[in-house]
């Protein structure tokens, strides 16, 4: 029913026996009906992304931030603010952002965007306004799939106990506190801390380190399927470059790493549990080449994504719509730890 639909409108529905569909606006000529035309199919593209997880739209000729601001304000109900990011973004416009400051160099393994925090986006936008030379994909993969291809006991310890994320906010490593929390005053860093029960210590040093627990799995808000939702694999240490953990344990020690995770009893993740994770991703992954102008609408609770290496320029407007509160393990406190 949808495709006919979508050919009823000048749209076609191209058949993807290796994951999410990709759809042929018909070359939209320009922003203006770029816009229009997401806007007499938002039913139809929800419900495409509510079944799919995941779909590709081509032609529509995205060539700013701003046209593609136009697309998520008819396609989404709330556009969100990008809050407690592990790298820095440039804003855009409201809940339009550039990709993460990431080296091309090295891949941004599978997460669910800030599956770590109070409020997620429940839809992204991902627009590709100009493509890499080789690689660079933004990738997906089903978290109902993942779940059920991990190995039971593993899923039954993270279900029961969730994880815990800790985060050290060093000068010149990741994302600030302003590009974090909004402010870089101690009062309203607390505030939010506080309001989004995340425990947190100031060093001697001056410098901030939190602590917050979460679940690994969580039930769909719409579909209720469940799904691994969460980024113990991507903000471990294992997961980092061998020379680059090597480098911040030294200049920092073991507890001052950027970010890293943890059982939600506070027990380390080991190495063979991050590689067991990151393996099953990868075996259920589906990549498609950007091509310019590229339009990609991710659910981001059934649906990772990942950020391959690339050679080349790359510019991928990343947009976050739609916040979804799925609630937290326990009692949280958001205090100052002693």
């Amino acid at each position: 029913m949808l495709s006919a639909l979508f050919r009823k409108n000048r749209a076609t529905t191209t058949p993807a026996p290796d994951g999410h569909p990709v759809l042929d606006a018909g070359d939209t000529p320009g922003a203006a009906d770029a816009a229009a035309w997401a806007a007499g199919r938002r039913d139809a593209l929800r419900e495409l992304v509510a079944e799919h997880g995941a779909i590709t739209v081509r032609g529509l000729g995205l060539r700013t931030p701003a046209d593609v601001e136009s697309v998520l304000h008819r396609v989404a109900e709330r556009p969100l603010a990008d809050r407690e990011a592990f790298a820095a973004r440039d804003r855009h416009a409201d809940g339009v952002y550039s990709s993460s400051a990431w080296p091309p160099s090295q891949p941004m393994c599978m997460h669910h965007e800030l599956s770590y925090a109070f409020e997620c986006p429940g839809l992204m936008l991902f627009a590709c306004l100009e493509p890499p030379v080789e690689g660079g994909a933004t990738a997906v993969a089903d978290a109902t799939d993942v779940l059920h291809a991990l190995p039971a006991g593993l899923v039954d310890r993270f279900a029961r106990e969730g994880w815990l994320l800790t985060r050290a906010y060093n000068e010149g490593i990741g994302a600030t506190l302003g590009q974090s929390f909004g402010s870089d005053d101690r009062g309203a860093v607390e505030a939010y801390c506080r309001a989004h029960a995340i425990d947190w210590s100031w060093q001697p040093d001056g410098s901030l380190r939190t602590r917050q627990h979460r679940h690994a799995v969580v039930r769909h808000p719409v579909s209720g399927r469940h799904c691994w939702f969460n980024q113990i694999a991507f903000l471990n240490e294992w997961t980092m470059a061998p020379e680059v953990r090597e480098f911040l344990v030294e200049e920092y020690g073991a507890d001052g790493l950027p970010f890293n995770t943890r059982y939600g009893n506070g027990d380390p993740v080991p190495p063979d549990v991050v590689e067991q994770i990151n393996e099953t991703y990868e075996a259920l992954t589906v990549r498609r080449s950007w091509q310019r102008g590229d339009l990609m609408l991710v659910d981001n609770i059934r649906t990772a994504h990942s950020r391959e290496a690339y050679q080349g320029p790359r510019n991928i407007v990343v947009a976050m719509a739609d916040p979804v509160r799925l609630g937290l393990p326990g009692p949280q406190t958001g205090r100052e730890a002693a």
